[in-house]
């Protein structure tokens, strides 16, 4: 499982502003939420998760605004980089998250890297007890 996506992590880029929301992996599930937005409007939003199947395969399951979930499978992973792809899906078929230093990148594309769009998070330090 992709450890080193648990967390709390946001880009601002001016008004421009995305967050995601992962948990730890825990019995072979990781839990996310994302939404992106410029100022104080809501333009999307995405519930998602990473699953160990029965086979063993790891997959990440992508609901954006809530729609049927479509299916990725991971085909790269490495100790700072995951990659899932769908040929089948229109857009994206790839998703890829990796670490570079204490920043969280995200990437969806096709296939081929074309049409990329990134991200580029930084962690959000939880507030003091």
């Amino acid at each position: 499982m992709p450890d080193f996506l648990a967390g709390t992590w946001m880009m601002e880029n001016g008004a421009n502003w995305s967050d995601e929301l992962w948990s730890d992996a825990k019995g072979g599930l990781m839990l996310g939420v994302a939404r992106s937005g410029f100022g104080k409007e809501v333009q999307s939003w995405e519930m998602a998760r990473i699953e160990r199947k029965a086979d063993g395969s790891i997959s990440f399951f992508a609901q954006p605004k809530g729609r049927v979930p479509t299916e990725f499978r991971q085909v790269l992973r490495s100790s700072d980089t995951v990659e899932f792809a769908n040929p089948a899906n229109d857009y994206p078929q790839r998703v890829r998250y990796w670490r570079q230093g204490k920043l969280l990148m995200a990437e969806i594309s096709k296939l081929d890297g074309s049409d990329a769009v990134r991200w580029n998070y930084r962690p959000v330090v939880p507030p003091a007890d």
